[in-house]
């Protein structure tokens, strides 16, 4: 959906559906919705002297007028001014833009007067175009029956007030990158398995590359084996499908500044190996990489943005399938630390592929590591679907992923990783274990990685249940959420202010 802002009146706007937003118990009518309403010959008015519109979180009530340009005036509800959040406004923004299509609209226009909300300008914008954009996502490229019925709002004007032309034109360019960067985010999850190999995700990779201050390394099969990544290539070893390691790196930083690494588990489909995973969902096990795919959207984004960071982002890719090559429980590993494993469980195999990833990733000497994994089931079996666990030994970086967190509505949860978790992952016959059974499981998958990261500051996110969602909620359709890509990038851009 193409965005635009334009100076002057909404009701001059060439468009198809006016947009007018309200806070709850508002009694005069002002600015624009005056404007709107006197040309309409009082509509609005009158519906809400009726009742018929009473401005609640997400409500829409279209109103058909035969006397302006627009043939509908959409009234969107915010709540209460002030209980309004930047949250509120995103899922208002996806109600109305998801109305909006379901009657064929394909043009429509909004007004933004700042001055009218509690919220800081910057986030009503952001807000209003991340629901916008984010809520209208949906993936259908295999569609051939009835294409024609899916059509979209194909675009957006907003009129801001005329103080804030400047600070709306630049926060909609900005957040319209990032909102982007999260559907291509959703489209590499979806996209089934057999459509997003390995091999794929690694071209999707380059593709990235091009932008300026991004290159892009692929390492193979052989070279991986020449530096003992033994925990990935055991993963891979049941698969046709060649693994691979995908290193990213964005130099928009200060020459010499190091970098922060994040490190995405790949696992373009997950089968459990000889461990094997039920057949009930199993097919969700493509989206196994979405970590992966938000290290890919990160680095797209921040390149975009020009963001004055430098980032490197590692994706070990494989299939974990049970093939007659395939780990088996018991096998021990050597991974690239040079520390064993031993494999009790073949269905704990991101962790494997994590660790040598994570080893990896500390040659670059960083300032900071992040992995983002659908790392364990027993993660969504603490926190829910809607939540990420969060663990980590820096507590300055788990505290600023939190702060993000609360500004772009993605909802993380910190977990203990408390010594005695430690000992659970220890094996008898090598040094580590990579699984310690059911209880506290996704607190032990995260002790174990912790094994491979050395003393760099280090934060997990296990995004297991958000990764996915099997229900439409508001501006994550069903489907992949494309969770955390704008929280890490909330997290990058907090860390540029602070540094100026």
């Amino acid at each position: 959906m193409k965005i635009t802002v334009k100076k002057g009146s909404l009701a001059d706007v060439k468009t198809e559906a006016f947009i007018l937003v309200f806070c709850e118990g508002e009694k005069t009518l002002s600015g624009p919705a005056a404007d709107i309403d006197r040309k309409s010959g009082g509509l609005i008015a009158d519906i809400i002297k009726s009742g018929g519109f009473e401005a609640k979180p997400s409500q829409v009530t279209m109103i058909y007028s035969r006397t302006l340009a627009a043939k509908r005036i959409a009234l969107v509800g915010l709540g209460k001014k002030n209980e309004l959040t930047p949250e509120k406004i995103r899922r208002a923004f996806a109600k109305v833009m998801q109305e909006l299509r379901g009657s064929k609209v394909r043009k429509a226009a909004v007004s933004l007067d700042l001055s009218l909300l509690n919220v800081r300008k910057e986030k009503v914008v952001s807000a209003a175009v991340e629901g916008a954009v984010l809520g209208l996502y949906r993936y259908s490229p295999y569609k051939t029956v009835g294409r024609e019925e899916l059509q979209d709002v194909q675009e957006m004007t907003i009129v801001p007030g005329p103080k804030d032309y400047a600070l709306v034109r630049d926060e909609v360019q900005k957040t319209k990158i990032i909102a982007d960067a999260v559907c291509f985010a959703r489209d590499l999850v979806s996209a089934p398995a057999n459509e997003m190999t390995p091999s794929i995700l690694a071209e999707q990779a380059r593709v990235v590359a091009k932008r300026k201050n991004v290159s892009c390394r692929v390492l193979e099969k052989g070279q991986m084996k020449a530096l003992g990544m033994n925990a990935l290539l055991g993963v891979a070893a049941g698969s046709d499908q060649p693994p691979k390691l995908i290193v990213l790196e964005y130099t928009g930083g200060k020459k010499g500044e190091a970098p922060i690494a994040l490190v995405g588990k790949g696992l373009t489909f997950d089968s459990g190996g000889i461990s094997i995973k039920p057949a009930e969902k199993m097919d969700e096990m493509k989206t196994d990489m979405a970590g992966g795919a938000a290290v890919l959207a990160v680095i797209r984004a921040a390149a975009d943005l020009k963001l004055p960071v430098h980032l490197v982002g590692l994706v070990p890719a494989t299939e974990n399938l049970s093939g007659g090559s395939a780990l088996k429980p018991g096998d021990v590993l050597k991974s690239h630390s040079g520390r064993t494993i031993e494999v009790l469980n073949t269905d704990a195999e991101g962790r494997l592929i994590l660790a040598d990833a994570l080893s990896y990733a500390c040659r670059y000497k960083p300032s900071a590591i992040i992995d983002i994994a659908t790392l364990t089931g027993a993660c969504v079996v603490a926190l829910g679907e809607e939540v990420a666990g969060m663990l980590g030994t820096d507590d300055r970086m788990k505290k600023a992923l939190r702060e993000a967190a609360g500004e772009t509505g993605e909802l993380i949860w910190e977990l203990p990783l408390w010594d005695h978790y430690h000992e659970l992952i220890k094996s008898d016959i090598a040094d580590y274990k990579n699984s310690a059974g059911r209880l506290g499981g996704a607190i032990t998958g995260a002790a174990f990685l912790s094994k491979f990261v050395g003393e760099y500051p280090w934060v997990h996110l296990d995004i297991a249940g958000p990764a996915w969602t099997t229900k439409d909620r508001g501006y994550i359709p069903k489907g992949a959420s494309g969770i955390p890509v704008r929280l890490l990038m909330e997290f990058l851009q907090n860390r540029v202010q602070e540094k100026k």
